[in-house]
């Protein structure tokens, strides 16, 4: 589709097109301009700037006055494709129940792994094409996806090509996450493995296939105090070395055990949660190229801490914003919410948060080049807002979808 888009309220995420990722006080500025056009031809970004400069020819226009453009959501941690729900979990949960305790009595990921082994790669997919449907809908136009409720090497394999088969019949960019290490089944434990030579094995049995196929993108693990500890992180950090797939890495959501320190040693990408800081982590994520993923909606729906935003922040990190979608501590993948919450529970403010849900999101996911902020040559992945007074009301005004059209590719979804 070549289209003009014209008389845009304002067309947000006008970042420098060498912007890589965003940290610092540098974070604080969504650049914008006021009354503008953009042009998409062949599924990418062609051309922008005020509307005093827009081209005369025969592109076709479609006139957005009153409404807002930006670049659509990138949601760089989420665990989208899974079978079943787990309402009565949360239930237990609200009387009481910690959980740890659901885990512990094979609730929680153990359960979910079980409704995977028991429901068809096709089914799964359709599940979660419908899910993927309303992401769209409200404005994710990129989105990491994990593996993780497999739990053996048959079942995590089926959970990365179903992945690979929604990638495939998608205009959204579904980018694939081997987690490897997310609980240990019981059948591990029965053959007297324990978290590390756990860890080991999946790597060992899937790895080959993973880049056989082209399964998956990056690598991680649950680093934390009750699942994987930092034997099996060696493992994964072994792993990606060899494989060169680069590491994403769950950590620090109830516990601090050194994970941060550790992965930032080995160069990952990312380390996401982070709800429980220690002075000692902080100081590893000081001005590193590895990107903070908050998860705020996660603290919201399991009632923990939130990540230390402004902390982060104000340490010259680079952080991102995303939902951590899944069953069991995150039901829900609306980037909108996610950015009210950064901005009503973390003190972020809305340029902030956008630039984490977009530009940080991209940096993410090694997709800056083309992901993320309104440049020449970007993929035309953007939002039409309805009429709004300014891109902060995104922000500002929670429970309401504000997109009125995402455009992936250059294609109207």
């Amino acid at each position: 589709m070549n289209l003009r888009l014209i008389n845009i309220k304002q067309l947000g995420g006008v970042h420098p097109p060498d912007t890589i990722a965003l940290r610092g006080k540098a974070l604080d500025h969504f650049p914008f301009i006021e009354n503008a056009y953009l042009t998409l031809r062949d599924g990418k970004i062609e051309d922008f700037g005020p509307m005093t400069q827009c081209p005369q020819d025969e592109t076709p226009t479609q006139d957005l006055t009153g409404r807002c453009v930006l670049p659509a959501f990138v949601d760089s941690h989420s665990h989208l494709v899974y079978a079943g729900t787990r309402e009565q979990e949360f239930n237990l949960r609200l009387k009481g129940a910690s959980y740890e305790e659901i885990a512990a009595a094979g609730g929680g990921i153990l359960n979910s792994a079980g409704r995977v082994a028991a429901t068809t790669q096709n089914e799964m997919q359709h599940q979660s094409s419908l899910r993927l449907e309303r992401l769209i809908a409200s404005g994710t136009g990129t989105l990491e996806i994990k593996s993780g409720y497999g739990l053996d090497p048959e079942n995590e394999l089926k959970m990365l090509r179903t992945i690979k088969a929604l990638n495939e019949v998608s205009n959204a960019t579904l980018v694939p996450t081997f987690l490897a290490a997310h609980a240990l089944p019981a059948w591990a434990k029965a053959q007297g493995m324990n978290d590390a030579s756990y860890t080991k094995y999946m790597l060992d049995e899937c790895l080959p296939t993973v880049q056989n196929e082209g399964l998956a993108g990056f690598l991680d693990g649950f680093i934390e105090r009750d699942y994987f500890k930092l034997d099996a992180l060696q493992h994964l950090i072994d792993a990606s070395t060899n494989s060169g797939l680069p590491l994403k890495i769950h950590v620090n959501q109830f516990y601090d055990i050194g994970g941060i320190q550790m992965a930032v040693e080995a160069g990952a990408l990312s380390v996401d949660h982070l709800e429980v800081m220690s002075p000692e982590a902080l100081r590893a994520l000081h001005g590193s190229d590895t990107i903070a993923t908050l998860l705020p909606s996660c603290s919201y729906f399991l009632g923990i801490p939130y990540g230390p935003a402004r902390e982060l922040i104000e340490n010259d990190c680079v952080v991102a914003l995303a939902t951590d979608y899944n069953p069991g501590s995150s039901p829900g993948g609306n980037m909108q919410l996610v950015c009210n919450m950064a901005c009503t529970q973390m003190k972020m403010t809305p340029a902030e948060a956008l630039n984490a849900a977009t530009i940080n999101g991209a940096a993410a996911l090694n997709l800056s080049e083309r992901k993320g902020s309104i440049a020449v040559g970007k993929d035309a992945d953007l939002l039409i807002t309805k009429t709004i007074p300014s891109l902060e009301y995104l922000c500002y005004d929670f429970g309401t979808n504000h997109i009125q059209t995402t455009i992936l590719g250059g294609q109207t979804q």
